[in-house]
């Protein structure tokens, strides 16, 4: 352990004796939003600062790892700064310094990293690395406070998985895609239907305007709490491709309807088969795709129906940013767990 971080360990036992509030400054550089934000013990945003690269990375169809991280350079300093000043504080009124370490892409994680390290040495301040995951599990914390155990469904364009957790900081993965993530899916699904990149929000949105009366395949996975949504993209595909054979034209809302009820249908029941089976006193819905209109709506309803207390984030914060990042951080900082200067990004980085 360096002597910075023995300095570091002693200012944070000073501030939990003397009672005073903890501001964490959350930084996240995962993927494509530049983000800075300011959170007051774990549930209070100050400010929540992104800046997003999407028009940037649109007319190449998806996110470029090189774009991505060198927009992160160029902002990251600005967000930080406006995050303080939003928030009206300054870098001697905050208790630590939390930033997403992994998972995501090699180079944005290591910005964000290097802007944090840097903060906290020159200030003598906490380091604490945050599992992008948790963070999106976090931030239902601004909703409501979490009672264990819970049971968190993480759906964003990189992960599907179904979290079980006992305490805070505590993740066991109980189910998870074996191959496309959902979000990945959406977006393979947009694109074969020639819409604009990110996808997920426009087959969200054209699927309300259809009906799912295409006939398309439900991956049960029989035995486990896995998810798979390949062969349901490659159904689609074939959709199209016999479509186009025999000169017939496809109902675009149509063939969107049948395909999001076909991951919803997944999703929910997967989720609410693990709910029968373990103690559960809550649901938690987290990631991007939490945003997506008809997943929230069905699985409110059954929630409902069978009495679960269940928490979804506003769409604000269903999407990358750093407020979730310093809330789950700010579970960090109270049980201790703080890194040092060797802390680097891990674009593969596991949730345990």
């Amino acid at each position: 352990m360096s002597i910075w971080n023995q300095k570091a360990r002693k200012r944070r036992e000073e501030d939990l004796a003397a009672g005073k509030p903890a501001l964490i400054l959350g930084i996240e550089t995962s993927c494509d939003e530049t983000s800075a934000a300011v959170i007051e013990d774990g549930r209070l945003i100050r400010s929540n600062i992104i800046s997003s690269q999407i028009e940037s990375h649109r007319r190449f169809g998806g996110v470029v790892p090189e774009v991505a991280s060198r927009h992160h350079v160029e902002n990251i300093t600005a967000i930080i700064d406006e995050a303080l000043r939003t928030a009206d504080c300054t870098l001697q009124d905050i208790s630590a310094i939390a930033v997403t370490y992994g998972p995501g892409l090699v180079g944005a994680l290591l910005v964000g990293v290097a802007a944090a390290k840097a903060v906290a040495f020159s200030r003598g301040l906490p380091l604490i690395g945050v599992h992008h995951i948790a963070g999106h599990i976090y931030a239902n914390r601004f909703v409501k406070e979490l009672e264990f155990p819970l049971v968190a469904l993480v759906v964003s364009g990189g992960h599907t998985e179904l979290v079980y957790m006992k305490e805070h900081g505590s993740y066991e993965i109980l189910g998870q895609t074996r191959d496309d993530a959902v979000g990945e899916a959406y977006d393979k699904v947009a694109r074969s239907l020639k819409m604009p990149y990110p996808g997920g929000p426009h087959i969200d949105r054209l699927a309300h305007e259809g009906n799912p009366i295409i006939p398309l395949p439900r991956a049960w996975m029989e035995g486990t709490y896995d998810f798979s949504f390949s062969g349901l993209k490659s159904a689609v595909l074939n959709v199209l491709h016999n479509a186009e054979q025999r000169g017939e034209m496809v109902n675009p809302a149509d063939l969107a309807a049948s395909f999001q009820a076909s991951v919803i249908e997944v999703l929910v029941e997967k989720t609410f088969r693990l709910i029968h089976e373990r103690p559960v006193k809550q649901l938690l819905l987290a990631g991007g795709v939490a945003a997506n209109k008809g997943l929230r709506q069905v699985l409110t309803d059954r929630a409902g129906k069978e009495g679960i207390d269940l928490i979804i984030p506003p769409l604000s914060l269903c999407t990358d940013n750093a407020a979730m990042i310093a809330a789950a951080g700010f579970i960090e900082y109270q049980q201790g767990n703080l890194a040092d200067l060797d802390l680097n990004g891990v674009p593969g980085l596991p949730l345990s």
